[in-house]
C-alpha cells in the first residue's frame, strides 16, 4: 500500500553537513522514510560556502597517517581552552568519545571521505593536549559532474576559495599560496594547468570541474544520500512546530515551493538550519555591539527560523551572545564579505584602532582575536572601524582579499572601485593614509615606529605575534627570524577596513547527549533533536580548525541514532 507523500519516519530541517549526516544515518540505522527539507534553492548551506575541515581528535584518518593521539590529551586540551561552564562536561565527553565513531561509519558506508591535515595545528597551541596536526580532517575533492542532474543546486565554496575566480582551492593549497611557502609557484601552475586541460567543461562552465572544501563535503554527503534514495526538498521553509497532546513534535507545518503543507514525522524531527546571523533582530537582541548582518559570511538563508518555532514550543537556549567570530573584508562587487583568515597573520602589516592602536596579536586564531576586539570595544575606546596597515613591501609580495600582489595585479591595474573609498586606501606617507581612512596620525606613527623596532628584533614585545606554532602557520617562512614580523616602512602605505563578522552564530537550542532539545527545566521535548547552528555550540572557543563541522555532525549523528534505537526498544 502506497504511503501518504506527506508521512515520513524521520524529518531533517536544513541541508549542511550536520543535517545530511543525520538523515544518512538514520536511513542506515533503519528508518524507512527519510526526508530532508532545504529553504533555498540551492543545497548545503553554509556548510557549502565553508572551508569544510572537521576538528575530529583521534580519528581513524590520523591513526593511518601515524598520528598519535587520544581522548585523554584532547579532553585536557579542552578544559584548558573552554571556561568551566560554558559547555556541559558531559557533552564534551561526548564529542570527544562519539565523532571518531561517527566519521568511521561514514567512511564505512558512504561516498564520505577526508584527508589528515598533517600541519594545521590546534588554535591554541601552547595549552597542554594541544596537537600540530592531525586533529582537523579536509574533505577529499570529487568532481562537480558526478552530480549529475543535482549539480546545478550544490551550494557552491565562498569565492575567497577560488583562484581567478574559476579554480577551487584545497586548504591546504591556500596556505601554501598565501605565504608563499616553498613550492608555491609549482603549486600554482599546477592548478592551472589542470583547469585548462579540462576543456571540455570549462567552455560550458564558469569555475573548475574539481569540488574542494565545503562544496566537496556537501556534494559526497549528496551523492550518499542519493545511493541511499533519500529525497531532499528545496524551496521548502520551515514555518512551525507542532505538537501533539503528549507534548510530542509529530509534525511540521512548511511553505513548499509556495504552499502551506503539514509534514508527519513518525519518529522524530531534526533541525539542522543553522544560526540567525541574517536576522538583524536577533543580532541587536543577543550579539555584542556593533554587529550587523552585512559583516557576515555566512550562508543568508540562515535566519534562526529553526530556533524561534522551537522557542514557541518551549526550547531553552544557551550562548546566544555568540558567534564564529571573523574580521570580515567587504569586497565591492561580491555578494558576501570575505573572510580575513591569513592576510593579517603575514610579516609586514598591523591592525590599527581609530586611535591608531593595535587591538591584538594579529597572527593569533580568528576567533581569538574577535574576543579581543569585543573586550576592548567601548564608547570611550572605540575599536571600529579597524583598519589593517600594510606598505609596499607587503603589498608587492602578497595576496590581500581578491587583490594579488603587485607583480601579479599593479595598482594601476585593479578594478576602478579597489583603490579609493569603496576598499583599498593609499597614502605617500603615514600621515596622508591617516588622513584618508580617518585614523588619529600620531597614534598612527608611533604604533608603526614601535612596531618596526619589534620586526628588526624578531619579537613582539606588545603582543606576542608569532610566539604560538599557530601564529607561524600563516607566516612566510622565508622571513627570519620571525615569520610573522617585518617592518612597514615602504612608501607608499596601504589599508583596507576589517569588519568585526562571524561565519554563522554559535548560540541556539540546548541538548543533550543524544541531541534532544532540552527545555529550560532539563527535560526533552520528545520528537524533537537539534545539531550544528541552530543548536548551542559544542566547542565555543574553536580549539581547532572544523570545530563547527565536527559537531555538527557528529550530533546530527547522535540523534539520528537515538531516534532509530527508541524506535527499536532500546533505551533512550
Amino acid at each position: 500500500m502506497n504511503q501518504p507523500e506527506n508521512l515520513f519516519d524521520v524529518i531533517v530541517v536544513g541541508s549542511g553537513n550536520g543535517g545530511m549526516t543525520a538523515a544518512i544515518t538514520a536511513k542506515l540505522s533503519g528508518a524507512a522514510r527519510v526526508l530532508v527539507i532545504e529553504k533555498c534553492d540551492t543545497f548545503g548551506g553554509t556548510s557549502g560556502l565553508s572551508g569544510g575541515g572537521v576538528w575530529i581528535p583521534n580519528n581513524h584518518y590520523a591513526k593511518a597517517a601515524g598520528a598519535k593521539d587520544s581522548v585523554a590529551e584532547a579532553r585536557e586540551y579542552l578544559r584548558q581552552t573552554i571556561p568551566v561552564g560554558d559547555v556541559p562536561e558531559y557533552l564534551l565527553d561526548t564529542y570527544l568519545e562519539q565523532a571518531p565513531e561517527m566519521m568511521q561509519f561514514l567512511h564505512d558506508h558512504t561516498r564520505v571521505r577526508y584527508e589528515s591535515l598533517d600541519h594545521y595545528p590546534d588554535y591554541y597551541t601552547n595549552k597542554p593536549g594541544a596537537k600540530t596536526g592531525h586533529r582537523s580532517l579536509a574533505p577529499e575533492t570529487i568532481a562537480h559532474s558526478e552530480l549529475g542532474d543535482e549539480a546545478p543546486f550544490l551550494q557552491m565554496n565562498h569565492q575567497m576559495m577560488y583562484l581567478f575566480d574559476r579554480i577551487g582551492i584545497t586548504q591546504v593549497e591556500a596556505q601554501v599560496l598565501m605565504s608563499r611557502s616553498p613550492g608555491w609557484i609549482k603549486t600554482m601552475c599546477g592548478m592551472l594547468w589542470d583547469y585548462w586541460k579540462d576543456i571540455a567543461w570549462w567552455r560550458n562552465h564558469k569555475r573548475g570541474r574539481r569540488l574542494t572544501c565545503g562544496s566537496a563535503g556537501v556534494a559526497r554527503l549528496r551523492l550518499s544520500m542519493m545511493d541511499l534514495g533519500i529525497p531532499l526538498w528545496r524551496n521548502t521553509a520551515l514555518q512551525e512546530l507542532l505538537i501533539d497532546s503528549d507534548n510530542r513534535v509529530t509534525s511540521i507545518k512548511v511553505l513548499h515551493e509556495g504552499k502551506e503543507k503539514i509534514l508527519h514525522a513518525t519518529q522524530g524531527v531534526i533541525l539542522a538550519a543553522g544560526g540567525f546571523e541574517n536576522d538583524q533582530a536577533m543580532r541587536e537582541q543577543y550579539l555584542p555591539k556593533p554587529t550587523n548582518t552585512a559583516w557576515s559570511a555566512a550562508h543568508k538563508g540562515n535566519t534562526g527560523d529553526a530556533i524561534r518555532a522551537a522557542q514557541k514550543i518551549g526550547a531553552a537556549t544557551r550562548l546566544m551572545d555568540g558567534a564564529w567570530w571573523c574580521t570580515t573584508l567587504a569586497v565591492p562587487g561580491e555578494p558576501l564579505p570575505r573572510l580575513s583568515i591569513m592576510e593579517k597573520s603575514l610579516p609586514g602589516c598591523v591592525v590599527v584602532d581609530p586611535q591608531g592602536k593595535r587591538i591584538s596579536n594579529e597572527s593569533q586564531n580568528y576567533m581569538a582575536y574577535q574576543r579581543e576586539f569585543f573586550a576592548r570595544h567601548s564608547k570611550e575606546n572605540p575599536c571600529y572601524p579597524a583598519w589593517m596597515i600594510f606598505d609596499n613591501r607587503f603589498r608587492s609580495r602578497y595576496i590581500v582579499g581578491p587583490v594579488f600582489n603587485k607583480a601579479m595585479q599593479p595598482d594601476w591595474a585593479l578594478p576602478k572601485d579597489f583603490l579609493g573609498d569603496k576598499f583599498m586606501q593609499r597614502g605617500a606617507t603615514l600621515h596622508e593614509l591617516a588622513q584618508k581612512i580617518g585614523v588619529d596620525s600620531e597614534g598612527l606613527q608611533n604604533t608603526i615606529q614601535r612596531f618596526n623596532v619589534f620586526a628588526e628584533k624578531g619579537v613582539d614585545g606588545e603582543l606576542q605575534r608569532g610566539a604560538s606554532v599557530y601564529d607561524r602557520y600563516y607566516g612566510d617562512p622565508s622571513v627570519t627570524p620571525n615569520p610573522c614580523l617585518a617592518p612597514l616602512d615602504q612608501s607608499p602605505f596601504y589599508a583596507v577596513r576589517l569588519d568585526p563578522g562571524d561565519f554563522g552564530t554559535q548560540g541556539g537550542l540546548v541538548v543533550n547527549e543524544h541531541a534532544q532539545v532540552l527545555r529550560e527545566d532539563g527535560s526533552a521535548i520528545a520528537g524533537l533533536y537539534a545539531t550544528g547552528n541552530c543548536s548551542a555550540a559544542i566547542l565555543p572557543t574553536y580549539p581547532g580548525p572544523g570545530s563547527t563541522l565536527g559537531p555538527a555532525m557528529t550530533f546530527g549523528y547522535l540523534a539520528a541514532k537515538h531516534i532509530c534505537k527508541k524506535q527499536g526498544g532500546g533505551k533512550k
